[in-house]
């Protein structure tokens, strides 16, 4: 009976070294670069010599500072649009219409984790090495749908599967809703907080990519990662700069998601029937 007791007290501590040990390896990398966007000098001290934000200022002053940033942006956005038209209307037909089908869908929505970056850019550069497509915009949100919308297909899914969408279809069939209305007015609505909990990943994880925007369009369409590497062997403390930049966009979109997954809760739980 004391050992089981003794074990119970040491289980909290040892759950607390774990979390301990986890966030240090998490946040000590982020810490570090952190304190390097805004040291002056820090390569024979254990801290900075001093601090500064002539870093940020250098990276905000850069000509392709707002270049890269918008077209960024501009990738990111079209691949969450692009992905939402594609996998909402599937996911909805797969789920109400087609459920043999899901088997296949969920196969086809793993493969984007087993094909490494560099095999999709490659290929896609080679099968549509033509103009105006080759090297342009439009072939990396191809490249980078095809690689984020694992992302928005679970999220989505997961949000179909939670609501009863067959009723909810028959029902707005019966007053005389198409398709077109279903999807808008009725199953978007209900699974929302899934929708833009997809979109925020894809768009976290798009932002950031580098494989894909350096071997597709490369100096063509320079995106802010490719930036972040070209700074990284002109300037380390730019480049520390601009990684805590990435890491605030990254850091606000998973807030987002936090905020949404709350928001979602609390509203099912306003709307769960009482007995």
């Amino acid at each position: 009976m004391a050992s089981r007791l003794n074990t119970k007290h040491k289980a909290p501590f040892s759950y607390l070294v774990i979390l301990a040990f986890f966030l240090g390896y998490m946040l000590l990398p982020i810490l570090a670069t952190y304190l390097f966007s805004v040291a002056t000098r820090w390569d024979r001290t254990i801290l900075p010599e001093g601090y500064t934000l002539e870093w940020y200022q250098t990276a905000f002053a850069s000509s392709y500072f707002t270049i890269t940033l918008r077209n960024s942006l501009i990738v990111s956005m079209a691949s969450v649009l692009v992905s939402l038209l594609i996998v909402v209307p599937t996911v909805y037909w797969v789920r109400t219409r087609l459920p043999e089908a899901k088997p296949l869908l969920e196969l086809l929505m793993i493969l984007p984790f087993g094909i490494p970056s560099v095999v999709l850019a490659l290929a896609l550069v080679q099968i549509y090495n033509m103009p105006p497509i080759a090297r342009s915009p439009y072939l990396l949100v191809s490249a980078t749908v095809i690689f984020s919308m694992p992302f928005m297909y679970r999220a989505v899914s997961n949000a179909i599967e939670a609501i009863d969408a067959n009723t909810l279809t028959e029902a707005a069939q019966s007053l005389g809703a198409g398709l077109g209305p279903i999807l808008t007015r009725v199953i978007i609505p209900n699974i929302f907080p899934g929708i833009l909990s997809g979109s925020l990943l894809v768009f976290a994880t798009v932002f950031a990519e580098f494989t894909l925007a350096k071997l597709i369009t490369g100096a063509g369409f320079k995106t802010f990662p490719l930036l972040l590497v070209e700074y990284t062997r002109k300037n380390g403390s730019v480049a520390a700069a601009l990684s805590v930049i990435s890491f605030t966009i990254a850091w606000v979109a998973s807030m987002l998601i936090l905020l949404v997954g709350r928001s979602g809760k609390s509203g099912r739980q306003e709307h769960a029937p009482t007995h």
